[in-house]
């Protein structure tokens, strides 16, 4: 099929968009989130995470033109995993395609409220709040490192340039 592919001009997704999600999921379970963010270390937990690492990389992609075929692949590749955990962990065929749902309307409005925040026109620490701690707030030094962390992560992505992005060569989160 690759070289169909490479014959026509087609790019596999996959192959494209695989180190990139590759990344964000490294940077979803990166300890210090759990440790010093006291994010919840559970699967809602994770799946949070893992939305908010998303969700930064989704808005530096949208910044361009040239990447909305990308945005949509990324998008593919967290549906596809997200089936996949779903029924590893015992989910039936009946259930999935809702849970599915639930959570692509997640990230839906988490991508909404985390724009807003990063970009300035709202507050991340209330967007963490809401979103990342499903409404139980943590301690003040604890959501202090997870909005200046999360934040410091999208500044270092909006430095990046987008082919370096989609290549997931993407910040690291810092200790």
């Amino acid at each position: 099929m690759s070289f169909l592919n490479s014959l026509f001009g087609r790019k596999d997704p996959n192959l494209v968009m695989q180190p990139l999600y590759n990344a964000v999921i490294s940077e979803g379970r990166f300890p210090g989130w759990y440790e010093k963010g006291a994010v919840p270390d559970t699967l809602d937990g994770r799946f949070d995470m893992i939305a908010a690492i998303l969700c930064a990389v989704l808005i530096r992609l949208d910044q361009t033109e040239e990447a909305k075929q990308e945005i949509a692949w990324l998008t593919e590749l967290f549906v596809t995993d997200m089936e996949g955990q779903l029924r590893q962990i015992g989910i039936g065929d009946l259930i999935v395609g809702k849970r599915v749902g639930e959570m692509m309307s997640a990230l839906g409005g988490r991508l909404g409220a985390y724009r807003d925040a990063l970009t300035g026109d709202a507050d991340l620490g209330e967007a963490l709040v809401r979103n990342l701690y499903r409404g139980d707030a943590p301690a003040s030094e604890e959501l202090d490192f997870t909005a200046r962390h999360l934040a410091n992560f999208y500044d270092q992505l909006d430095q990046t340039g987008i082919d370096q992005v989609i290549a997931g060569n993407i910040a690291k989160v810092a200790s």
